[in-house]
């Protein structure tokens, strides 16, 4: 888990009033349509996210000036330039092993990692980081585009990038066998896998192979045909011991992690496969693996040890912040998962551990999935902070986002720091330039990251019920993931989610609030999350990104 991230149903318009219901909300008995008014009243503290129809318009082609700054950009590093750097103090690794581990299409290749077992039986990992702040320069045309845009917004079949790119895959993305700038961190980890040393510097790399996730998880599980698996073991054969290594060191990070109370939402994601055209071909649950694990751990890591180290000079910084969850939400959260016979520790003064100790609690069972998407719900949205308030999910004291400046301002923001810092410009009258900056950024990018994920959620769910649409009448099996005063959320195995509105029912229903339970006035049905129930396909409205079930005898 890089990060806490909020998925919620939001977009289902009221459908009039429905006779067929009342709720039960602290005992007060309430008309639906009234409710659903209510709760569909805009908020004018909650701004409007752009659709990604119109982020793909505004963001398809960079602005005249940004692509004239570009044109100067070379794609290769020179030997002056690189003689340059190295004679002011940037560090020539380019000897060292790195590597690059990411999915088969990514091509903005930002973090590269090196491992070393050490004679005492310690760990020495290097976190290498593009050095796209030595292109980006502060105040350029590119500059104030990339933090208009404040990140990158992946959709599911195209990237609208941060930054052009002739940077982005090109000059900043760590290919292989390319001369590459970077920033890194090297770290000495002991066998508890608590960080004992570390230093940060600039450097010059060169990136020595590539792997990806299913390669990794297939060379260590062997889940291949076995003419796969030894066309695997001979290509890796060079690299195997220090893969073998990562593995174990990120295993130590992880445990380490747990102990202090961090959090990890490790549920399926929904995985949409599209023809080229755009038309969903399907949708499936797609789980992380350890080989993912790999990376987010050692990101973690760099991400922690930067955020700690510039905290203590007191420079002006962006950390990434997770406050403490609200009371009311793990009351409901309490509540929710109550009808499914589990229970949460401490609600009066909730520690991360007791969020820990209910998600191992439902480890591998029927349950995992509904109660992890509950659990998240409750979180708050993690932000940008100029102020270092901890991260409640991660059980971190110092934590920020340093290691994806192709694709977050934020990052980029703080290379920046970090470079002056190393090299004496971070004067008092630059801090006090920077301090009143940092709020401000912390602001937009923080609301940038909402409209990204915003767009890339209902550009997913469109594509999720056009696929849909092609089963309209036919039946499938779910689970109620959420009850509301107008209806049953229900979320099928593939990961389609759907709402059943009490007016398609054939009894008066009532929903008891406080208990999470829709039950019938006649009939006494019950309906609590996390129920298996049978539903049927019987709208779908692509642009919205909605799908309606009923229920089915």
């Amino acid at each position: 888990m890089t990060d806490i991230k909020t998925k919620t149903k939001g977009r289902y318009k009221n459908k009039g009033p429905q006779k067929t219901h009342r709720s039960k909300t602290f005992g007060m008995a309430q008309r639906a349509g009234r409710n659903i008014k209510k709760e569909n009243r805009k908020n004018p503290d909650r701004p409007e996210y752009k659709p990604p129809e119109q982020l793909i318009e505004e963001r398809s082609e960079f602005n005249e000036d940004v692509r004239k700054e570009i044109a100067h950009i070379r794609t290769t590093l020179s030997a002056a330039a690189v003689t340059k750097e190295l004679k002011n103090g940037r560090r020539d690794l380019r000897n060292m092993t790195i590597v690059t581990i990411d999915s088969e299409e990514t091509r903005d290749v930002d973090d590269g990692i090196s491992i070393e077992r050490l004679p005492n039986g310690n760990y020495l990992l290097g976190v290498h980081i593009a050095d796209v702040a030595h292109y980006v320069r502060e105040g350029t045309a590119l500059d104030r585009e990339a933090y208009e845009r404040g990140t990158s917004v992946y959709l599911v079949d195209k990237v609208l990038p941060m930054l052009p790119q002739k940077l982005s895959n090109g000059i900043c993305s760590l290919n292989v066998g390319a001369d590459r700038f970077a920033l890194s961190v090297m770290m000495t980890i002991d066998q508890k896998g608590e960080i004992c040393r570390y230093e940060i510097f600039e450097s010059l790399i060169c990136v020595k192979y590539k792997i990806t996730y299913k390669q990794i998880f297939s060379l260590f599980e062997g889940d291949v045909p076995p003419y796969h698996q030894d066309a695997l073991e001979k290509e890796f054969k060079e690299h195997y011991e220090d893969l073998k290594t990562m593995k174990e060191l990120a295993a130590l990070r992880h445990k380490m992690r747990y102990k202090r109370g961090s959090i990890d939402f490790d549920f399926p994601e929904t995985h949409v496969t599209t023809d080229p055209k755009g038309t969903p071909l399907s949708v499936e649950t797609q789980r992380n693996t350890f080989a993912n694990h790999i990376i987010e751990e050692f990101m973690l890591a760099a991400n922690e040890t930067v955020a700690e180290h510039f905290s203590w000079l007191n420079v002006p910084f962006l950390y990434r912040v997770h406050a403490h969850p609200e009371q009311e939400k793990i009351w409901k959260l309490s509540t929710e998962i109550r009808s499914m016979g589990y229970t949460l520790r401490g609600q009066e003064t909730i520690h991360a551990r007791a969020i820990q100790a209910l998600l191992e609690a439902v480890k591998g069972k029927a349950a995992e999935p509904i109660i992890s998407m509950l659990t998240l719900r409750a979180m708050q949205k993690a932000e940008y902070s100029p102020e270092n308030e901890g991260h409640f999910g991660l059980a971190a004291e110092n934590y920020t986002h340093f290691t994806s400046p192709i694709r977050r301002y934020p990052d980029l923001f703080i290379h920046r720091v970090i470079k002056e810092v190393f090299h004496g410009k971070m004067t008092p009258k630059r801090q006090i330039s920077l301090r009143s900056f940092t709020g401000e950024a912390a602001k937009h990018c923080s609301e940038m990251e909402r409209e990204a994920e915003n767009a890339e959620r209902l550009y997913t769910d469109r594509l999720v019920a056009e696929y849909m649409s092609n089963y309209i009448g036919e039946t499938f099996e779910g689970t109620i993931c959420n009850i509301t005063s107008f209806g049953i959320f229900v979320r099928l195995e593939n990961s389609a989610e759907g709402l059943v509105f009490y007016n398609s029912m054939p009894d008066y229903m009532i929903f008891d609030e406080k208990k999470m339970i829709a039950s019938g006035e006649s009939n006494k049905r019950k309906y609590a999350i996390g129920d298996p129930v049978n539903v049927k396909v019987v709208n779908c409205n692509v642009k919205m990104g909605q799908i309606e079930f009923h229920f089915t005898k």
